[in-house]
């Protein structure tokens, strides 16, 4: 998991890099880089708006706060706090015990596209997660993720976009079930 959090910060800080200097003028170029502080973040946007309550507390757990408060940019599809109700019972809360963290990291990251991918963008197919598996978007009847309805489109932060989702997805090798054998 160590290795994980170091290849997705060092992906993101690339990132970050390569799109600030592709953005400078010559004579901002010359000048020593001043690092930027991102005010409004995906987090920050999450905390403060009704019904990402469980996502919040979900992403403090997973220790995600600080990866989704950094650069990006992010396209975050965000469950809201019914769809965390929708799991099966017991589920969440299990999955916010310590001895679950790599389970949850892996499900919170498997809701995170590295970039900017604005709705109107959206086209139907596979896309990567910052998990590492793929996700499947359609835009038949609306925007959809691995068949969870985007409900909120659109959603800006300084660091990215929030689309909002109905569902909580799971990534195809998870079994939320035996999250309760445990």
């Amino acid at each position: 998991m160590f290795k994980r959090r170091r290849l997705i910060t060092a992906v993101v800080a690339a990132f970050a890099l390569l799109t600030v200097s592709a953005c400078g003028s010559e004579e901002e170029s010359s000048a020593p880089a001043a690092e930027e502080t991102v005010t409004n973040t995906i987090v920050d946007v999450a905390s403060t708006t009704e019904g990402f309550s469980t996502l919040v507390a979900a992403l403090s757990a997973a220790e995600l706060v600080e990866t989704l408060s950094g650069e990006g940019p992010f396209t975050v599809f965000a469950p809201t706090d019914d769809a965390f109700a929708a799991l099966p019972a017991g589920v969440l809360d299990a999955l916010l015990l310590p001895e679950n963290k790599a389970t949850l990291v892996k499900i919170l990251t498997y809701h995170v596209v590295s970039g900017m991918v604005m709705a109107a963008d959206v086209t139907d197919g596979d896309v990567g997660t910052v998990e590492g598996q793929t996700i499947k978007l359609s835009t038949k009847d609306g925007v959809t993720v691995n068949g969870a309805k985007v409900v909120q489109a659109d959603v800006m932060a300084d660091n990215g976009v929030i689309h909002v989702i109905d569902a909580v997805i799971l990534p195809p090798d998870i079994d939320a079930a035996a999250l309760l054998k445990k």
